[in-house]
């Protein structure tokens, strides 16, 4: 197959040496390149972003071009987005000069830059499948109208310029690069060359097939550094040349990610969500200023704090008090937000299976987004007020404040139900549900096996591989209908489509676990020699505990 994929390439690039340029030079074209991780997130993130600026993907004031060398099978960090010249709406604009002179506008770039997983947003001036194809484009796109205004304003002597060359996970020497650079030689940019901070960095990226890991499939040198000839002699997939727009290419870190990251927060626990899939899952569920959030399992906050940095004003809910009231006043949901300098949530103790009997009923939905990470078994089970005794017995009035209440075990699909009605029930028209759902990518469907609502319709599920047979579903659903309390029986008994046989596929995760490792070879063995490191780590900790507490004796009696 790869050699099929490799002669037809080569045989396009013939073809293609004779066809005018793949832009459409009469609209404003930019290419988006996205970091080689969460590639099931990708576009639905980008999507949600626009569509919160008022931009429809697919539509004639967004479209998408097709990328060069589409025989490839392979998921490809590069989108093409194209605009019509004259796009403008009440909260962007397409050019960051336009958006810099006005306050309550931004650019396209600056709209992008919010998605977690974009690396760069390209003003694009030419593309092809080779470099002499990308440079015939622009020349072609230069001469244009389009191309002579923007151009004209990036090209007068008082603006410092840099052209950097990426090659996509190969190594080219310098005077390569070089050589590369010249091919764009007729732009004749009259600035000076400045290699820190510039006004404008232009860049030519040179595509080749990559892993789910960002490495060259075909590698263009051998772990000697020797070139490897016949990986020379592939084409690459497209050439791309523009300007890039905002603050430059993130390399690493991604900005808000590292900043926030788990490693730098005062309050963690076994559950607590990573910065990088909080933020996208803000994202898809369009959170921003000024707008009401709810995570009604809150846990220790770390969904609920990427979305207070956007802006939003949070309300947490948990079952668990100990959580919320965290290990000291150093160590709570509310350290975590006081340690970004962010306002504090409102955070409360309920039962989101009994949300009726926490709240009053109100008959305006208060809530524009409900972003959450359930529990569902696998690190911690879900529970729900009740005592597994017929009889409990009444809790004495003297220890009613302090008291932590009774729980017993909330079936996966019950949670899945309760949140759902919930969702429906307190969103506001058009508010949007985020969610991540468990499942075994092997007999899972998304149409049929997701819970539903007859209020809320379906937007994205993005899948997130643990192993190959486990992994986790991120999925968005929109408030469309208003919520009948009247009709919540209903509601209710279609939420599992196929009844008990799809809740199945989301409950008892751990023992589905249990039973697939045991058919790997060894597991006993294995399953014997980590019992054993975990019994000697265990003893290890019992014996510093132990010598800690002799040496504060000594320091004590002396």
């Amino acid at each position: 197959d790869s050699t099929c994929n490799f002669e037809e390439r080569v045989l396009a690039n013939v073809t293609t040496r004779i066809m005018t340029c793949y832009l459409p030079i009469d609209r404003y074209n930019i290419l988006v390149e996205f970091a080689v991780k969460h590639m099931d997130f990708q576009r639905a993130e980008l999507e949600s972003v626009l569509d919160l600026y008022g931009i429809k993907l697919h539509s004639p004031d967004c479209q998408i071009l097709p990328l060069p060398s589409p025989t490839t099978e392979r998921t490809r960090p590069f989108l093409m987005l194209s605009f019509p010249c004259e796009l403008k709406g009440p909260r962007f604009h397409l050019e960051e000069e336009e958006a810099t002179n006005s306050n309550e506008q931004e650019s396209i770039a600056s709209i992008l830059s919010r998605c977690i997983l974009v690396r760069s947003v390209i003003e694009l001036w030419g593309i092809g499948t080779t470099i002499e194809d990308c440079v015939d484009c622009s020349k072609q796109w230069k001469e244009s109208c389009l191309g002579k205004e923007i151009f004209g304003k990036h090209s007068d002597s008082s603006k410092s310029w840099k052209l950097t060359i990426h090659t996509l996970g190969s190594t080219f020497t310098r005077q390569e690069q070089n050589d590369m650079r010249l091919n764009f030689k007729f732009f004749d940019f009259k600035g000076p060359v400045k290699m820190k901070e510039p006004t404008s960095e232009y860049i030519m990226i040179r595509e080749v097939e990559l892993s789910s890991l960002g490495s060259a499939v075909y590698p263009r040198q051998d772990c000697s550094k020797k070139t490897i000839p016949e990986n020379e002699a592939r084409p690459p997939l497209a050439v791309y040349f523009g300007r890039i727009l905002g603050q430059g290419r993130a390399t690493k870190g991604r900005g808000d990610v590292e900043r926030y990251s788990l490693k730098k927060r005062n309050y963690l626990g076994p559950t607590s969500m990573d910065a990088e899939l909080s933020f996208i899952m803000s994202n898809l569920g369009q959170v921003e200023k000024g707008k009401y959030v709810m995570d009604p399992f809150v846990g220790t906050g770390s969904i609920l704090l990427s979305c207070a940095i956007r802006g939003a004003y949070c309300i947490g809910t948990d079952i668990d008090i100990r959580v919320l009231r965290g290990r000291n006043e150093h160590e709570n949901i509310r350290s975590n937000f006081a340690q970004f300098g962010l306002p504090r949530p409102e955070l409360v103790r309920s039962d989101n299976a009994m949300y009726n009997r926490h709240y009053r009923r109100s008959a305006v939905p208060l809530y524009d987004s409900i972003v959450t990470d359930p529990p569902y078994g696998i690190r911690a089970g879900a529970r729900r007020s009740g005592s597994r005794s017929e009889n409990p017995k009444p809790v004495v009035e003297e220890w009613r404040h302090n008291h932590i209440a009774q729980t017993k075990p909330y079936a996966v699909e019950d949670v899945m139900a309760d949140l759902l009605d919930m969702a429906a029930r307190t969103l506001v028209m058009g508010g949007r549900l985020v969610y991540v759902i468990p499942s075994f990518s092997a007999e899972f469907s998304v149409e049929n096996d997701l819970p539903q609502h007859t209020c809320l319709e379906f937007i994205h599920s993005c899948y997130q591989p643990f192993s190959p047979e486990l992994g986790r579903r991120i999925v968005t659903m929109k408030k469309m209908k208003a919520y009948e309390e009247t009709r919540q029986n209903e509601y209710l008994a279609v939420v599992w489509k196929n009844g008990a046989e799809s809740a199945e596929k989301c409950a008892n995760i751990r023992d589905k676990l249990l039973e697939a490792a045991k058919k790997k070879p060894r597991y006993e063995e294995k399953l014997a020699i980590r019992k054993e490191k975990r019994k000697k780590t265990k003893d290890a900790k019992k014996r510093a505990k132990l010598e800690h507490n002799s040496d504060s004796n000594i320091d004590k009696n002396q």
